[in-house]
């Protein structure tokens, strides 16, 4: 079983995308991302050290930051992630992606659902939340005069607020698909929807809810929950959320976005009706387009 790995108006992120300026924010980031050829981001490939071992990656640089991301990986075997790495850079947005763990020229062990073992553990999800910091560091120790953030896919919605917690040099966080549910009722709805493509066409959002909530645990290991996390920050968040997705119930993970919204957290989300879990690779573009947008917000105005 495989485990899960700007603002233009209030109205889009609480209520769903508006069509027409979702549309007009796309084309606007392809008008922008064609007038800043390949040619024109500056790449520099580094290696730095994480709990003992040596991380390889590459960072991106445009020739004015407005702002500096890392990238966070999925649960998978992933290795930097240079198309998504160009796309924001061309944006104006410099990028640190790397190999993770056990994966391409970086050292470790890779955890991970191909190879049988509990990816989603307290411990690995801590120890790639340190992975993640480290290439924070280096970032940091190189431009100190633009926001530094965090933007990562799936499993990433764990490891992020861990990071952030544990590193004042985060500004704040982008997150694609991410859970702000615990570890053990993310199974619970994985393995209720059983990769059907067409469960929700057959399932409620009350049905789905009360199963995730109540179902017995399939494996006896101690839960991570994000919301302990995201409860002591105060830097912004961004969510972007597919309501077809099978993988993580995105109504559910709103709902306690929404709670954490009435303590006076700055955490804003979009929901996309017609994607699934794949707001990060899909051939639609309205999910970077904002997060494009959203970020170059979080940077100081000159």
């Amino acid at each position: 079983m495989r485990f899960i790995h700007l603002i233009l108006f209030c109205s889009i992120l609480i209520h769903g995308m508006d069509g027409h300026k979702s549309n007009a924010l796309s084309r606007y980031i392809r008008t922008q991302t064609q007038v800043q050829s390949k040619d024109s981001i500056g790449t520099k490939d580094v290696t730095f050290e994480s709990e003992g071992i040596r991380l390889a990656g590459t960072i991106y640089y445009p020739k004015r930051p407005q702002a500096a991301v890392v990238l966070v990986h999925g649960s998978d075997r992933v290795p930097r992630m240079t198309e998504t790495a160009e796309l924001l850079a061309k944006n104006d947005i410099l990028v640190l992606t790397y190999d993770k763990r056990g994966v391409g020229d970086s050292e470790g062990v890779y955890a991970g659902p191909e190879v049988g073992t509990n990816n989603i553990s307290k411990e690995n999800l801590n120890l790639l939340a340190k992975d993640a910091n480290a290439a924070v560091r280096v970032i940091q120790k190189q431009n100190k005069n633009v926001p530094i953030g965090l933007l990562g896919f799936s499993q990433a919605g764990w490891i992020i607020p861990i990071a952030a917690n544990e590193n004042s040099q985060i500004e704040f966080m982008v997150l694609f698909s991410c859970p702000t549910i615990t570890t053990l009722e993310q199974l619970r709805f994985q393995f209720y929807t059983n990769g059907n493509p067409d469960f929700w066409e057959n399932h409620t959002v009350e049905e789905a809810n009360h199963h995730t909530k109540n179902d017995p645990d399939r494996y006896p290991f101690e839960a991570t929950d994000p919301i302990e996390a995201l409860s002591t920050l105060s830097i912004p968040g961004l969510w972007l959320f597919g309501e077809k997705d099978i993988q993580i119930p995105a109504k559910m993970c709103i709902e306690n976005l929404n709670a954490l919204k009435t303590q006076g957290k700055p955490f804003e989300y979009a929901l996309f009706p017609t994607l699934g879990h794949n707001t990060g690779y899909s051939a639609s573009d309205e999910p970077f387009a904002m997060a494009i947008q959203w970020i170059k917000k979080q940077a100081p105005r000159n």
